[in-house]
């Protein structure tokens, strides 16, 4: 079994690409570094079954490379963040849009059999129905949720027209070990972990009652998997929520992290959050229904918010705080 993963040393990629290696699977990387870090497949690049390829899928020449002798496809490659595709929606159309494109039709051409690939909880848009069930969605609230949701349509047409079975994994709030802490649009957790370590107050975008399903890395490489593995016919060309099935709100999360931290340094119990603006383009409350990822791929998420964030911050501490 030989798998692509694009976007493969990135946050999700890099430890899909680690679990998929320890289960005895070939991998092969696609990555321009563009926002992947070398360093979270270092300690791959030297196993057997583990192969880099330095590429970009805006080049379709780079995309048939990569699949050439490949059975399926993990496509993972984004430019991701909301506020980053507010900023710059042409980069982010570009890679979103046309390098997706260029995946599934190098890997139709190559007779890859499944394309599995990293859709968004963006793509509910201004719906405010709750919990968010896959067949219900609104209008999209950024240029990242348009890019988003036109994966989904293409993957949708593919199925239909060339036979290429697809599954969409719209991914809630991902967090975990390798996630980037650094740059302007860090996500949240890494970014109140990286802050408080260094003694510094978050900023809270708006007043913290803003919620979200945080899905720990784990529950979302067993989601991979699944899509990857699945002999259930009737669970291909759907799309799916990986969440955990519950949300919490941004203070919330705030106070549990620094809790975490003060295991390892008493003094961040004193820091307090600040709150700024509330940002473009955001919603106000995310929950996602697993119910169809339950009934249909097995789906069973393991780690809580307050469990993953267990694992989280020990990682931060022995990763980022050693070299702060």
């Amino acid at each position: 079994m030989k798998i692509v993963v694009t976007g493969g040393a990135g946050f999700i990629g890099s430890n899909t690409c680690e679990s998929l290696i320890n289960d005895g699977i070939e991998v092969i990387c696609l990555d321009n570094f563009l926002t992947g870090k070398k360093e979270n497949i270092q300690h791959l690049l030297s196993h057997p079954n583990f192969s880099l390829l330095v590429g970009d899928i805006r080049s379709l020449a780079d995309c048939t490379k990569a699949v050439e002798g490949a059975d399926l496809v993990l496509h993972l490659a984004a430019l991701g963040s909301v506020p980053r595709s507010i900023a710059d929606p042409i980069t982010t159309n570009e890679i979103n849009i046309n390098g997706f494109l260029n995946m599934i039709v190098a890997a139709r051409d190559a007779g890859i059999t499944r394309f599995v690939y990293a859709a968004s909880s963006s793509t509910y848009g201004d719906s405010e129905s709750l919990p968010k069930v896959e067949h219900v969605i609104g209008k999209p609230l950024s240029p990242y949720a348009i890019t988003k949701y036109v994966g989904e349509l293409y993957a949708d047409v593919f199925a239909k027209t060339y036979g290429i079975d697809c599954i969409g994994l719209r991914y809630f709030n991902v967090f975990g070990r390798k996630q980037d802490p650094d740059g302007a649009y860090a996500a949240v957790i890494p970014k109140f972990c990286a802050q408080l370590l260094n003694h510094e107050s978050p900023v809270i975008n708006g007043d913290g009652s803003f919620s979200r399903d945080f899905t720990y890395i784990d529950n979302v490489i067993q989601m991979n998997k699944r899509a990857l593995f699945t002999e259930n016919q009737e669970a291909l060309n759907q799309v799916y929520n990986v969440a955990f099935g519950q949300s919490s709100t941004l203070n919330e999360l705030f106070f549990e992290i620094r809790q975490n931290l003060q295991e390892f340094d008493s003094s961040v119990g004193i820091l307090e959050p600040n709150y700024g603006p509330f940002r473009k383009g955001d919603i106000p409350h995310s929950l996602a229904s697993i119910d169809k990822a339950k009934a249909l791929l097995g789906y069973q998420p393991e780690f809580s918010l307050k469990t993953g964030l267990k694992e989280t911050v020990r990682w931060y501490w022995e990763n980022v705080a050693v070299k702060n």
